[in-house]
């Protein structure tokens, strides 16, 4: 069965900034998924199956460097370009009473999205995220600094072609292994990377963002936050030690109509550790949105 499999039917979306390929299944409201750096829609394949009877669940190849087709040239690819493209998504499908669902990365995009473009999204859903001054976080700083050595273009995409150094680095407590709690499957990561190591555009994609991480996003969209009266939900894992539990409980008292709950037993990437319990909690408070917005 392919990795993407659970996640439906796949189309590519014609964009300014480039293309982005969607996937989509079930019907009902819709619920939006954005994933972090180097990850894509595959992250949410243990999830969106747990919803799809209801909603109307849509995952994205978001340019966050797991992408495998490259943006254009001129995208903006900062965080409030990302935020942009998101909710160019979400106006291209003519979306309304959106539930967005981010984490990583895709959790600090979120914010962006309800803090500039809220229009069409009903509830927020945060996971473990980058969030005020954690943006990049420290174990990840290094990313940052190796982007911005000049001519790191063509040596990333040579390394990144020996398979040993590829998978080990992705393994490692300084790529995704401290992001989850258990090993992912090979397959996973493959698909993960396919991109970055196929297409010299997708890796220039990548370090165009990384160049451009600085906390003053997260911490101008942090000032915004008492103005946002959506539903949101954070639900964060008290053993994350990327996106520390003090964030969690911060971002529950900032937004006016917040609540938080816990995700035992997983590390960031909830999605990959503790999925039935993150999709209960999402089935929980989507109906509680529904009832909100009524």
């Amino acid at each position: 069965m392919s990795i993407t499999a659970e996640l439906g039917v796949s189309r590519v979306l014609s964009l300014p900034q480039g293309p982005v390929r969607i996937y989509e299944r079930g019907t009902g409201q819709p619920v939006v998924f954005v994933q972090g750096l180097f990850a894509n829609a595959a992250a949410w394949r243990k999830v969106v199956p747990a919803l799809a009877d209801e909603y109307r669940c849509i995952t994205a190849d978001w340019p966050f460097g797991a992408h495998h087709l490259p943006m254009s040239a001129q995208a903006d690819l900062t965080p409030i370009g990302l935020a942009g493209t998101v909710a160019d998504v979400l106006d291209h499908l003519d979306l309304n009473d959106v539930i967005l669902v981010g984490n990583d990365g895709g959790g600090m995009v979120s914010q962006l999205v309800v803090t500039r473009r809220p229009d069409r999204v009903g509830g927020l859903v945060l996971t473990p995220c980058d969030a005020y001054e954690n943006f990049p976080p420290p174990q990840f700083d290094y990313l940052c600094r190796i982007a911005r050595v000049p001519g790191i273009t063509p040596l990333a995409a040579r390394v990144l072609r020996i398979e040993a150094i590829r998978l080990g680095c992705a393994r490692s407590r300084y790529g995704f292994g401290q992001l989850h709690s258990g090993p992912i499957d090979v397959e996973v990561l493959d698909h993960y990377l396919r991109g970055l190591i196929n297409e010299r555009g997708v890796l220039t994609d990548a370090i165009k963002f990384l160049r451009a991480v600085d906390n003053r996003y997260t911490l101008e969209a942090a000032r915004q936050f008492s103005s946002v009266t959506l539903p949101v939900l954070i639900a964060w894992s008290p053993e994350d030690e990327v996106f520390p539990i003090r964030h969690g409980h911060r971002l529950a008292a900032d937004f006016p109509n917040a609540r938080l709950e816990m995700i035992e037993n997983s590390r960031t990437w909830v999605a990959e550790d503790q999925p039935d319990r993150l999709a209960s909690l999402i089935r929980q408070f989507a109906a509680t949105v529904g009832a909100h917005n009524r």
